[in-house]
């Protein structure tokens, strides 16, 4: 292949040889998204619907959401359509588009998260300037912010991506379309745009992650100084679901795409991704919902309307 323009389409990794363990891959993530689908449509639903839970705290908990129902919806329903119809192919055009949501997607989940924490951060340890820090407009600001830049830099990666010239075949070692394994395609290994680009984004993430931990170092010595115990219990049931979700989704993220390229295991590389496109965005409902009563009794209540309007 002399160049990209050649490349009419890329082939993904094929999960199984067999029919039998490709329908049942196919079986297995349908259930996953179903799941996905249900669990972050209920959290949607329920914020939208129930004028308690439009606050600061919820209204990132919907975007974050959202968010979720994107990234997910981005990767397993091509996967799901190969293994169901035994192929690996995906064109030039939905390669590029599936690079440039998941980068958007990722990139506005992680930013939704850094506020998040300074949502908690400023509840927990600043709670009588909560409503001038974290008000309305405030946090309009703070998601459009989050949106946009995620926008600008996915739009910046998949230009950056899909100018250079491939010419080390096609084939892609993973179920979607990833940057590192497109840039293995190209002929001169790596491009100093990108290369750019990856440096000032490195910089980014890491001072959004600097952001979460000095957010939640301040928050537990808080929390710590309550005298009863009662109030620490309520202060952790805040923040311990928000930190799970954190915990799962920038350690997989980090190991994926910060790893020595010397650190090399094909489950591993299978696994990683798996974990932060698909798994985290379908137990990200649960994990909210396990300890939130204020969720909880939320969606209770929305069943409960829901089955007095079918009798």
């Amino acid at each position: 292949m002399p160049n990209g323009s050649s490349i009419t389409q890329f082939l993904l990794l094929a999960f199984a040889d067999t029919r039998e363990l490709q329908l049942l891959h196919f079986w297995l993530f349908l259930g996953i998204y179903l799941a996905a689908l249900l669990g972050n449509g209920l959290v949607i639903t329920a914020i939208a619907c129930d004028h308690r839970l439009h606050t600061p705290m919820y209204f990132f908990l919907l975007n974050l959401s959202i968010l979720d129902l994107g990234s997910i919806s981005t990767t397993l329903p091509k996967a799901m359509a190969n293994s169901l119809w035994n192929t690996r192919a995906i064109s030039y055009w939905g390669c590029a588009a599936q690079v440039f949501l998941l980068v958007f997607l990722i990139g506005a989940e992680y930013s939704i998260l850094t506020i998040m924490s300074y949502d908690r951060y400023v509840a927990i340890c600043k709670p009588l300037h909560y409503g001038t820090l974290l008000g309305s407009r405030a946090c309009v600001h703070m998601a459009a912010a989050a949106w946009g830049s995620a926008f600008l830099n996915a739009l910046l990666h998949t230009a950056s991506t899909f100018t250079i010239p491939l010419c080390q075949g096609n084939g892609i070692d993973q179920f979607f379309c990833e940057i590192p394994l497109l840039l293995k395609l190209s002929c001169s290994g790596s491009n100093l745009n990108e290369v750019g680009l990856i440096v000032i984004s490195s910089f980014l993430i890491f001072s959004c992650f600097v952001s979460i931990v000095y957010s939640y170092v301040q928050i537990f010595r808080a929390v710590l100084r309550i005298p009863s115990e009662q109030g620490r219990h309520k202060a952790f049931s805040t923040c311990l679901p928000h930190l799970a979700v954190v915990s799962l989704f920038i350690s997989t993220l980090m190991f994926a795409y910060l790893k020595p390229p010397s650190i090399s295991f094909r489950f591993l590389d299978l696994v990683f991704p798996f974990l932060y496109s698909v798994w985290s965005p379908a137990v990200n409902p649960l994990i909210y919902s396990m300890r939130n009563t204020e969720l909880k009794g939320s969606l209770k209540k929305l069943n409960l309307r829901e089955f007095l309007q079918k009798q």
